[in-house]
């Protein structure tokens, strides 16, 4: 008797665990969703002309120098939204109020260094009401590929200085169905070339650089975009001027071809630099930038 009651307890569990699994898998068969060949012709709309300024925002760009120290950066800024702009699809209102950090770290070398920024946190005000929250992180490893310094002629001045980045972005910013942020990673790398003319007292910098940046947008789905920009520098012991024209190119060309120029103003006082930026949207970035910060240099290295 017991040996059968054995025998029908493991039929029983028998049926049991095979019902399960027919129902599991029928289950399976019916929620699965395929992944299909995105369609290329109809725009995502993840792009910068739709979302805040702090979505993707066009990334400042080197000189063709790394940095000998350990620099330390904070900054309050505010974005307002130009009036009347192309997308303006939801309404005209949005102003962004934030804080902003960056640590660029030697590593080991003045030839390559680790750099981290990020809008900190934010506060915004849109046409679909108030809100606030923290922002995307960006990491980068910059290198020295070229400078004149490794050269021994006497013509190596005026060979210009060389530098190759490396970089991503998280998908860390918050707020993605209000058109905050990106609820997705961007990856990045470009190469920055730059050449300074020595003046009595004065240097004078001219830069250039171009790269690739590509971010997801949907499922099976990226934008592919071209980095550009110039940058003209002039330097003083105690101040610097600096112009910058730049951007980059999606591939949809619908609102994901931003281009922008900053005027930045800056003093130098003993490893302090505080400084006031102004960046003005030309294209697919309707917003005016006022920032206003101060730059901690720290020599950290040896020699």
């Amino acid at each position: 008797m017991f040996a059968d009651r054995i025998k029908t307890v493991s039929l029983t569990e028998y049926r049991l665990i095979m019902s399960v699994l027919c129902i599991l898998y029928s289950v399976f068969l019916f929620a699965e969703v395929p992944i299909e060949k995105p369609d290329l012709s109809k725009p995502t709309g993840i792009a910068p002309a739709y979302f805040g300024p702090n979505a993707l925002p066009v990334i400042d760009m080197l000189d063709g120098r790394t940095q000998s120290t350990l620099n330390v950066e904070l900054a309050g800024e505010g974005y307002f939204k130009v009036q009347g702009t192309k997308y303006n699809v939801q309404g005209t209102k949005n102003n962004t109020v934030d804080i902003f950090a960056r640590v660029c770290v030697p590593l080991f070398t003045r030839w390559a260094n680790l750099s981290i920024w990020m809008p900190v946190y934010g506060w915004y005000n849109q046409y679909d009401g108030k809100g606030s929250g923290a922002g995307d992180v960006y990491i980068a490893t910059d290198i020295q590929i070229l400078h004149n310094e490794w050269l021994k002629s006497e013509k190596a001045k005026y060979i210009p200085q060389m530098t190759l980045r490396l970089g991503m972005k998280t998908a860390s910013g918050e707020q993605f169905e209000r058109r905050r942020h990106y609820d997705c990673p961007a990856y990045f790398f470009d190469a920055a070339i730059g050449y300074s003319i020595p003046m009595k007292d004065l240097e004078l910098r001219f830069a250039g650089s171009a790269g690739f940046l590509c971010w997801q947008t949907d499922n099976g789905r990226q934008n592919d975009a071209v980095m550009y920009g110039l940058q003209a520098r002039l330097q003083h012991e105690y101040f610097s001027i600096q112009a910058t024209w730049g951007g980059y190119v999606g591939w949809e060309r619908n609102g994901d071809a931003p281009m922008t120029v900053k005027a930045r103003m800056a003093g130098h006082v003993k490893g302090f630099e505080p400084y006031v930026q102004y960046q003005y949207g030309i294209k697919d970035y309707p917003f005016h930038q006022v920032r206003v910060g101060l730059v901690y240099h720290i020599k950290i290295l040896k020699g």
